[in-house]
């Protein structure tokens, strides 16, 4: 399978990097200072800004602080933070002013977790703060290829979450999902699946970016 795109853009947590651990340890030692069922809310936050997964567990006046918190909690929590396969090799294979990235967190911590993984931080990075609407809501991703000056629809976005997923294709991009968090049947909505960024190849052209893909589910 074979895609040709003027740039890439990714997401971070369970794409590039693996943090789950620490975001279930956070989320659930947050929870419990709350008395707040903390399966409720994994079952939720996955893809999704903080804040707006608070904003379904708190009231209205608490939320900026409980948010605060959880950052705090979570920029002291990096030590098993790594890069997943092959990350670190395909951003070395990018030319900058061909990569974005979009995260439901914050410019800060993820900062902090592409730097404990060992990767760079992408110059074009839309984070949290950055949109008035997190995913699904396709705000990010347009913002990310307008800041790259590349058309969406000549994007090609990089997720692990169904929200991710979501937020890509309503902004125009084509998808590729990575099964790394969530199990493939999940992921049904992206043009295509992928185990890991192991099954991705990219070569720069005079054209853009030729991407090569073993996947497990075809593109739509």
């Amino acid at each position: 399978m074979r895609l040709h795109v003027d740039a890439i853009l990714f997401d971070i947590d369970g794409t590039l990097v693996d943090s789950t651990a620490a975001v279930e340890r956070t989320w659930r030692t947050w929870a419990a200072r709350r008395g707040i069922n903390a399966e409720e809310i994994l079952r939720v936050c996955h893809g999704r800004r903080s804040e707006d997964t608070v904003a379904q567990f708190m009231p209205e006046g608490e939320q900026e602080a409980a948010v605060a918190e959880l950052e705090q909690l979570e920029l002291h929590d990096l030590a098993d933070v790594v890069a997943l396969p092959a990350a670190r090799s395909l951003l070395a294979s990018l030319p900058a002013e061909r990569v974005g990235a979009v995260t439901s967190g914050s410019a800060a911590l993820m900062t902090a977790r592409l730097q404990a993984a060992g990767l760079p931080v992408p110059c074009v990075l839309v984070a949290a703060e950055n949109v008035a609407v997190g995913k699904p809501d396709p705000e990010g991703y347009l913002a990310a290829a307008a800041a790259l000056g590349v058309d969406v629809r000549r994007c090609l976005v990089i997720e692990d979450a169904p929200a991710g997923i979501r937020a890509g294709r309503a902004a125009g991009a084509q998808v590729v999902a990575v099964a790394t968090s969530h199990a493939s049947a999940d992921l049904q909505a992206a043009d295509a699946v992928i185990v890991d960024l192991t099954m991705a190849t990219v070569t720069v052209t005079p054209q853009g970016l030729a991407v090569e893909l073993v996947a497990t589910a075809p593109v739509v």
